[in-house]
């Protein structure tokens, strides 16, 4: 499906900062992108226009990032809102889900009354890398027997080939970087 709004403009509202977190990495900021009104505004608007129709349940947003697009972008679809959160963030009961990070182990949590069976649920961050965080998210909406129709990213990093983790999702990702 084609988006009616052209988003490579956007890329001009994202900060490129050297060397961070450490040597050797290229972070892309998106709090430069976030604070423009329009930008932000389109950002939003083009990915509710790729999901509009859908039959959107639930949108699912990642701490941290994916808590910034997450609730815009379910006001959009007229849908919910569920945050999956670091451990330990979350009253009630969870679920949880450990996975391996380039630098240790880390782990995400939802309530397990947070999707009901057969709940049609988007999951949504920032930015597909490496595709470990995104894993542990689906495998948590799989747990509680969520349908998930897609997979959505502000930014993908092409050249780190994430996307390929998940052939059997719809991955919808509005800029790409390939270096």
């Amino acid at each position: 499906m084609s988006i009616p709004i052209n988003c490579e403009p956007l890329k001009e509202l994202i900060r490129t900062v050297p060397d961070f977190p450490k040597p050797g990495i290229l972070f892309y900021d998106i709090t430069t992108l976030l604070k423009d009104q329009a930008g932000f505004a389109q950002l939003i608007d083009a990915l509710a226009a790729y999901y509009i129709g859908k039959d959107i349940d639930l949108v699912l947003g990642i701490e941290a990032r994916g808590f910034i697009f997450g609730p815009a972008l379910a006001y959009r679809l007229n849908a919910g809102f569920v945050p999956v959160r670091k451990p330990k963030k979350l009253p009630a009961p969870t679920a949880r889900v450990s996975y391996d990070l380039e630098y240790g182990t880390d782990a995400l949590e939802i309530h397990l009354d947070a999707i009901k069976p057969g709940q049609r649920v988007i999951i949504v961050d920032d930015l597909l890398a490496t595709g470990g965080t995104m894993q542990a998210t689906v495998q948590l909406v799989r747990q509680l027997g969520g349908d998930i129709a897609g997979l959505a990213f502000a930014i993908e990093l092409d050249f780190l080939n994430g996307r390929s983790k998940f052939p059997e999702y719809d991955v919808f990702s509005l800029l790409h970087y390939n270096e």
